[in-house]
């Protein structure tokens, strides 16, 4: 059997993860990244460093690869359209249309007759003073921005005197809620009806960047039933192939809402690699490469935590215990707030 060559937009941790989980299949990796000091190029086969719209970088992926995933949603939709033009992209280029915009994607998950909070599009000052009912809330840019960045917290209108925000760009303000837990449901759909889904998983924030993740979540059956359904029906609606991960809120009366889609594997879905026989990388290379679907199963439980800037330095000569499982992405700059890597334990 020809070995396939994925072709993988991004370099960093997520990137790692998905080469390593590549070898263990049999398939080949090509990644196209950005930035000349990609981690994930310490995993793949092959490295290609170039502008994600540079013509010629683009040509000579294509040229390199049988197909081609992702492992952060902010590629540009031109570049993946003219990537799947001439080799498959999976998940689908339309998709990353919906999710890279907040406010698209708000509107999407409502039509669905899915909740989430209360939003509105903000495209200067004056919008906000008339939306003053969604404050204290949070501005976020529609487009870009990740673990806080692009993002303001707004109390009352009289906190916009300190802010500096720059409106050429739009923006969604969000209400916030009484929020009791967040939580996330990663699955991997194979095609209409056929998907392997994990259990939700309970997440820990820190000045918006995650910080620890578990399994089981302490949450109701009824929410865990409900976030399945709710994930299940995105991902259908979608049309999606490969993994994809739904973030949910919960508030102090126990109402759900789907916070956002990351159409990629997930940061808190690393704890998969320790906890159960098939993880959210493997799964997402078996479907858009078209491999057998495993019957996912979980083996233990486990909790996963974030290694943040400094973090990294404690574990990389550490002693483990026979749970603890380290992961270092071997980053060249230990920066404040950088995710470094990660340290999984699992818990029968």
């Amino acid at each position: 059997m020809t070995k396939v060559n994925l072709g993988i937009l991004g370099g960093g941790q997520l990137g790692s993860l998905l080469a390593i989980s590549a070898k263990k299949l049999n398939i080949k990796t090509t990644i196209f990244c950005d930035d000349k000091n990609a981690p994930a190029q310490n995993y793949c086969d092959n490295f290609i460093f170039g502008d994600y719209e540079d013509s010629e970088c683009i040509k000579q992926f294509i040229n390199n690869v049988d197909l081609v995933t992702y492992e952060f949603e902010n590629i540009p939709y031109e570049t993946l359209h003219q990537i799947n033009s001439q080799k498959k992209v999976h998940p689908k280029p339309e998709i990353n249309r919906i999710i890279q915009n907040r406010l698209f994607e708000k509107n999407f998950i409502n039509d669905l007759g899915i909740k989430t909070t209360k939003y509105k599009l903000i495209k200067k000052v004056t919008d906000i003073e008339q939306n003053e009912d969604l404050l204290p809330g949070l501005l976020k840019t529609c487009t870009l921005g990740y673990d806080g960045k692009g993002q303001f917290k707004i109390n009352a209108i009289n906190d916009l005197k300190n802010l500096k925000i720059d409106f050429k760009k739009n923006f969604i303000l969000e209400k916030f809620i009484d929020l009791k837990k967040e939580i996330s449901v990663v699955l991997t759909r194979f095609d209409k009806n056929s998907f392997e889904i994990y259990e939700p998983i309970e997440n820990n924030h820190q000045e918006q960047i995650l910080r620890t993740s578990k399994i089981p979540a302490d949450i109701k059956n009824e929410l865990k039933e409900l976030s399945k359904k709710w994930a299940i029906s995105i991902s259908e609606a979608l049309d999606y192939i490969g993994t994809l991960c739904v973030e949910f809120f919960i508030d102090n009366q126990d109402n759900l809402y789907v916070n956002e889609i990351a159409s990629r594997v997930h940061n808190s879905g690393h704890l998969t690699i320790n906890s159960h026989n098939v993880s959210q990388f493997e799964n997402h290379l078996r479907a858009v490469c078209k491999l057998d679907k495993l019957n996912t199963k979980k083996l233990y439980n486990a909790e996963m935590i974030n290694l943040i800037g400094n973090d990294i330095l404690k574990y990389r000569n550490a002693k483990l215990q026979d749970n603890e499982f380290f992961f270092d992405y071997k980053k060249k700059d230990i920066k404040p707030k950088r995710k470094m890597g990660h340290l999984t334990r699992i818990f029968k």
